[in-house]
């Protein structure tokens, strides 16, 4: 480092930016920190991924993705011109000049955060931090996260936030599967602990992405992203809760959905499921209610929407209990049901707070025997929740098999799936996703619901 930078507010950082000569390191390598690792390479970043299971590390220094919105081919371009390797040493943090956090955030079983992921790698960090780098959160979490608790450990290294090290949050926008939006071409919200923080975090995502939006405290951008997901949890709970009362009406949810959708003005539509699936929505909700009792406040409006849609399971389970009753004679607990779908939303292979699981996790209670099928997920791989399911695979989707089951429930809706198979072969169906009346099969066995 010359003199000039070693003397800079910003230790020469916003220049080896500029100039692609800085190196980024990404921690979490999974659904938000792989295609973010990837889009620095493609910026023309050397980049160095980070993660606690060997196994991706292997796969990726090989050129393997494992998500889908990182083609193996790029990955491996990335590989083979030396921008990208992957890594478990944490003592290779002294060598980023850019350190991107992007690692879990779940939830206790008490519904409260647990940040567990994030100050432990934290503190692996300030074990190595070193002056002139910037630390940027950008796991989702409660507004205050990173000045109350990510400052502090960084800190705890001897080094000073806004002189020798700088500290910002920037939250994620991933939505796996959706192809008209990538890490690239999604705003980024970015903010920084001080004017030098962020300049430099606005520099370094201007450099990565193709629209940056500063806010003015890394607060406000957390607040953000909490808002962006409460906004969608609260209407989706509102229509999880109007298919209960239009259901008891006899009137069919998704057609007043898809009617009201054509006001051009003042509405926008949102659909019901089996429950709410992915990182952010199912969570991010009751960490604000969590935030909110510091300040001796009260989220009904938040916490009901929540109590809604955890609550679906188990209508929708209520439902097939119902049907086998009226149309079999039959118990849950003398039933063989199949799952279509585990993945949390269509066409992807993500699993992180399936609905499905919830499903699967009453139904075996209830004593009925399950099985699952869902093109994108082969095996159940290991996950922090749903330990006991690991390794079970996929069933085949053929006649024989549809019909050994007495039902089948459409959790997950890919279009990788022939429904018109499963509607023939059924002797009943209950669809929580409307697809089967979306794609035009009627047949008296499909239930909505």
């Amino acid at each position: 480092m010359n003199e000039q930078a070693r003397t800079s507010p910003d230790h020469g950082l916003a220049a080896r930016i500029e100039g692609r000569e800085a190196v980024i390191g990404v921690v979490g390598l999974g659904y938000v920190g792989l295609p973010l690792a990837a889009a620095c390479a493609r910026a023309g970043f050397s980049t160095l991924g980070f993660d606690v299971d060997p196994g991706k590390i292997r796969d990726l220094n090989a050129g393997r993705s494992y998500i889908d919105a990182v083609p193996s081919a790029d990955l491996a371009a990335h590989v083979a011109a030396g921008r990208f390797s992957a890594t478990g040493e944490v003592a290779s943090f002294a060598r980023c000049d850019v350190i991107v956090i992007c690692v879990p955030t779940p939830l206790t079983r008490h519904r409260e955060p647990d940040l567990q992921y994030v100050t432990m790698t934290a503190e692996a960090i300030a074990a190595h931090l070193r002056p002139g780098q910037l630390i940027v959160l950008e796991s989702t979490t409660y507004p205050g996260t990173t000045d109350e608790v990510l400052k502090p450990i960084l800190e705890g290294s001897g080094l000073s936030c806004g002189a020798d090290f700088f500290l910002g949050f920037s939250p994620e926008r991933e939505d796996p599967g959706n192809v008209a939006f990538q890490t690239v071409s999604i705003p980024k919200i970015v903010a920084g602990d001080g004017p030098v923080a962020a300049a430099l975090v606005e520099a370094f995502y201007g450099a990565v992405v193709a629209r940056v939006v500063a806010v003015s405290s890394p607060s406000v951008a957390e607040a953000v992203k909490i808002t962006e997901n409460v906004f969608r949890a609260v209407n989706i709970a509102l229509v999880n809760e109007l298919k209960v009362i239009y259901d008891a009406m006899g009137i069919d949810v998704w057609e007043v959905i898809d009617a009201a959708a054509t006001k051009p003005f003042g509405y926008m539509p949102f659909y019901p499921g089996p429950g709410l699936g992915g990182h952010c929505i199912p969570i991010d909700p009751f960490y604000l209610t969590w935030k909110s009792r510091e300040y001796g406040l009260t989220t009904k409006f938040v916490e009901l929407a929540g109590e809604i849609n955890v609550s679906m399971p188990r209508y929708v389970i209520a439902n097939v209990e119902r049907q086998l009753d009226l149309r079999q004679k039959r118990s849950l607990s003398a039933s063989r049901i199949l799952i279509l779908g585990l993945a949390y939303k269509k066409n992807v292979s993500d699993i992180r707070e399936s609905p499905s699981f919830h499903l699967m996790d009453i139904l075996t209670q209830r004593g009925a025997r399950v099985d699952y099928h869902d093109p994108h997920v082969p095996v159940i791989p290991s996950t922090r929740e749903h330990g006991q399911y690991e390794g079970i695979q996929s069933v085949a989707l053929t006649p024989e098999a549809i019909a050994d089951y007495h039902a089948v429930i459409v959790s997950t809706d890919h279009d990788a799936v022939d429904y018109q198979l499963v509607a023939k072969h059924s002797t009943l169906v209950i669809d929580t996703r409307n697809v089967f009346a979306r794609k035009g099969i009627e047949s008296p066995v499909i239930v909505k619901s």
